[in-house]
């Protein structure tokens, strides 16, 4: 057993993403650090509903990225992760057909699941008779079967469970990950988020609460974190997987290592169901948290991927936060400017996103920032990538039920 006491910095070695940005983490990065305007459009399946735009996948082809035979008896969800977690297995050089499987967990981040199946088939419950419904419903609807799909492709005999968290669910699934492998009881994670849930009942139960974006004639415009003009998400599907390992079998093993999860920090609010406590204090703790697990000052953070959702309470609250705890010295970005909100998946891919900035040197821009609210007194980087030195790096997400969790990332 590892000593589960004092610093430990996880080894990210495996990136893989399937985003409207683009399939695969390349693509991706390449849309996010050169933003033009949020991938949003219309969403065929919310055709008739009140909220019709979302930042949907329509080149991913699950039958050419996982296989046919394995494609028709999952869910969308599960077919994300699936194809992150192969690219990410296969960037970070490891070969999971040879690999002591009873080593290696899966920790997988989804806020709703498999709710995409269920929709469908109880419309065919409704309309065709209870005969025609899919015996594959209860493994496609099941939150915790990406996680055990994953397992299945890369014989990953360890630990191996779904967090939900709501919008933290990915942030939560990687900082528990790392708890795995700090407690010894693994020597790989196969880690990340996953959502696709772009679906009449879910979007519709956001709109009617009022969470999402109102620029329904301009989708690519919508999602605007920390502009004056900001009045809601867009909604989105997606996921992100990244392999951790120990720092110390990375180095010696010669693998490339993007950036380290060297702190984590989790928090509740306790204050309301969908809104954040309005200074952040619970938000703070898991912050502070972060900063206490890798023993490092506030003022050494660099940069900030911020949650940045794009909604009036969210981006004030945070922004108070990152003001209060870090100042004004850290460069902020969100990338939901570009990909949207995909709920469950979105610490996963914001965690991706901002190894790649560590490892390349540049902070992608906020993608529709056109005048920061001057509410906002932060550094927002807009317009164009800004190259720099990052060597210390958070990225903070928030969930309905007062759910915080908090990375913090360090250079390699």
């Amino acid at each position: 057993m590892a000593d589960s006491t004092g610093s430990f910095d996880a080894a990210i070695t495996g990136i893989g993403m399937v985003t409207a940005a683009g399939v695969g983490a390349g693509p991706a990065w390449d849309r996010i650090r050169a933003p033009e305007g949020t991938a949003a459009t219309r969403v065929p399946a919310l055709t008739g509903t009140p909220a019709d735009i979302g930042c949907w996948i329509p080149s991913f082809d699950a039958a050419r990225s996982i296989g046919r035979r394995k494609a028709w008896r999952l869910d969308r969800s599960s077919q994300f992760a699936i194809a992150a977690a192969a690219e990410a297995v296969a960037d970070c050089g490891l070969d999971s057909s040879s690999w002591d499987g009873t080593r290696v967990a899966v920790v997988i981040g989804s806020g709703i699941g498999g709710a995409a199946s269920w929709e469908k088939q109880h419309h065919v419950l409704l309309d065709e008779g209870p005969l025609k419904v899919s015996p594959m419903l209860i493994p496609m609807l099941a939150v915790n079967m990406s996680a055990g799909y994953v397992a299945m492709e890369h014989r990953a005999r360890g630990p191996n469970f779904v967090t939900a968290t709501a919008c933290a669910s990915g942030t939560t699934a990687i900082g528990t990950a790392r708890e795995l492998l700090r407690q010894g009881v693994c020597d790989v994670v196969i880690t990340g988020g996953t959502e696709a849930c772009l679906i009449p009942s879910i979007i519709t139960g956001f709109s009617q609460m009022g969470a999402l974006s109102e620029r329904r004639s301009d989708p690519t415009a919508a999602s605007r974190p920390f502009d004056a003009d900001r009045d809601g998400f867009v909604p989105a599907e997606g996921a992100a997987v990244i392999v951790l390992e120990r720092a110390e079998d990375a180095r010696a093993r010669g693998a490339h290592v993007y950036a380290h999860i060297s702190g984590y920090g989790a928090s509740a609010d306790a204050h309301h169901a969908t809104a954040p406590e309005p200074e952040g204090a619970g938000a703070e703790l898991a912050l502070r948290a972060a900063l206490k697990d890798a023993d490092i000052a506030p003022d050494a953070v660099d940069h900030v991927n911020a949650h940045g959702t794009s909604t009036p309470l969210n981006d004030e609250m945070e922004a108070k936060l990152i003001r209060r705890v870090l100042g004004d010295r850290p460069a902020v970005t969100s990338v939901k400017g570009v990909v949207g909100h995909s709920l469950g998946a979105a610490g996963a891919i914001e965690a991706a996103i901002t190894a790649m900035t560590i490892d390349k040197g540049l902070i992608p821009p906020t993608a529709n920032l056109d005048s920061l609210d001057p509410a906002i007194e932060l550094d927002v980087v807009a317009k164009a990538a800004r190259p720099a030195k990052v060597e210390v790096a958070v990225s903070n997400s928030f969930g309905f039920g007062g759910q915080n969790a908090v990375l913090l990332l360090t250079r390699s």
